[in-house]
Parts: structure tokens; C-alpha cells; sequence
């Protein structure tokens, strides 16, 4: 079959300015339990895209571990590129692609270095083998082979047998702060339904888009 040719109709449901909450805060919790309780694959996985100095994009999977009205919460190592990049420049988006239920939520805003307590916290809660590969990957460099990275990964597991695996220096997370949004629901003969909400002074303008 042709790529040309791969196509489906979106009849899930539909999306109205009646329907949506005047928060978008509430209106990504409401969308992000229904996911879960659809039982979705990984519902808190989101594509984060970043901007380097030059203005060349890059973009890569995450998973979102904390949400509330302060905004979104993720981890990695800070010596990644997309750490170096969010250096550079904080703006950054993030897309949720719950496609099993004709649903993407776009999110843009400032990328901001969580505090260590923070992000200690929620070291310590991880499985001791990702506490582990925190500390062997030297995430985004170049490596010769994967058995380097197991390698390393077994040295490390040998090294703190008896020991709490302390965290690392270079590992931390990031809030993204969100101004604006989009909520788009798939509709039928691409008549999709997408309403964008911008950040102002008292709260937020709810405008629709056209598919």
C-alpha cells in the first residue's frame, strides 16, 4: 500500500467551546485521566522540542512525572542536548499524541531548572537500576558500542552493592511553565475540532482554530 493511500476517518467525538473548561490546567487533567482510565500505551509520554542557538529544532520522547498549576515536570541528564539547548534557549513545546483517542495536546512555554530537593526526591523514589543508568550514561555523546554502556552500568551496579546510589551531578529535571495551549480532537472528513488558549493578564483567551 502507498503511503498516499494509509488514511482513516476520526470518529471518537467531538469538541466544543461549551465543552472545554475555562482552565486549560483542568482541561489537560480532565483529557490526561480519561487516557489512563482508556488505558492508553504510556498516556504521559510527550514529544519535547527544543531550539538550539542557530535556531536548528531537534525533538525526542519524555515522560511527563508530575503536573499541577505550576506546569510540567520531566527529568534528564544536564549534559544532554536537549538540556544544552533549553540553556540556550528556555522556549520549548510539548505534544501529547493520545492518538488512540483522536486527541493531541500541544503545550509551549519556558523551560525552568527544578531546585536539587526536588529533584532528589524523586531520585531516591526511582528503581535502583535507572538510579544506575543515570550514572552510565553519558546521555547524547558519542559511544563505540552498547557493551561500554553495560559495561559501565556493571561496574557501577558493583561499585554500590552495599551502598544508597547518590545522585549525580550532572542529572536534574526541568518545569516547562506553559502560556499557551492546544486541544484538538479529531473530527470526521478532517473537519477537526481545535480551540488554542493564550495566556493574559487575567486568565486565558479561548479562541477555535481552523483544521
Amino acid at each position: 500500500m502507498e503511503l498516499e493511500d494509509s488514511r482513516r476517518e476520526y470518529r471518537f467525538g467531538r469538541l466544543t467551546r461549551e465543552s472545554l473548561s475555562d482552565s486549560p490546567f483542568e482541561q489537560f487533567d480532565l483529557w490526561m485521566q480519561q487516557a489512563i482510565s482508556e488505558n492508553i500505551q504510556d498516556p504521559t509520554a510527550m514529544s519535547l522540542s527544543t531550539v538550539d542557538g542557530v535556531g536548528k529544532p531537534s525533538q525526542r520522547i519524555v515522560l511527563l512525572k508530575h503536573f499541577d498549576r505550576d506546569g510540567f515536570v520531566f527529568y534528564t541528564n544536564l549534559e544532554s542536548r536537549k538540556a544544552r539547548e533549553i540553556g540556550t534557549n528556555s522556549r520549548v513545546s510539548l505534544l501529547f499524541p493520545w492518538l488512540q483517542l483522536d486527541r493531541q495536546v500541544i503545550v509551549e512555554g519556558e523551560a525552568e531548572k527544578l531546585d536539587m530537593k526536588t529533584v532528589l526526591k524523586y531520585f531516591i523514589s526511582r528503581p535502583r537500576d535507572s538510579q544506575l543508568a543515570a550514572w552510565a550514561s553519558t546521555q547524547s555523546r558519542k559511544i563505540d558500542a552498547r557493551s561500554i554502556l553495560e559495561g559501565e552500568f556493571l561496574r557501577l551496579k558493583t561499585k554500590f552493592t552495599n551502598n544508597d546510589i547518590p545522585l549525580p551531578s550532572f542529572w536534574g529535571g526541568y518545569r516547562v511553565v506553559p502560556d499557551r495551549w492546544e486541544f484538538w480532537q479529531g473530527g470526521e472528513h478532517r473537519l477537526h475540532d481545535r480551540f488554542q488558549y493564550s495566556e493574559f493578564e487575567n486568565g486565558w483567551d479561548i479562541v477555535r482554530l481552523a483544521p
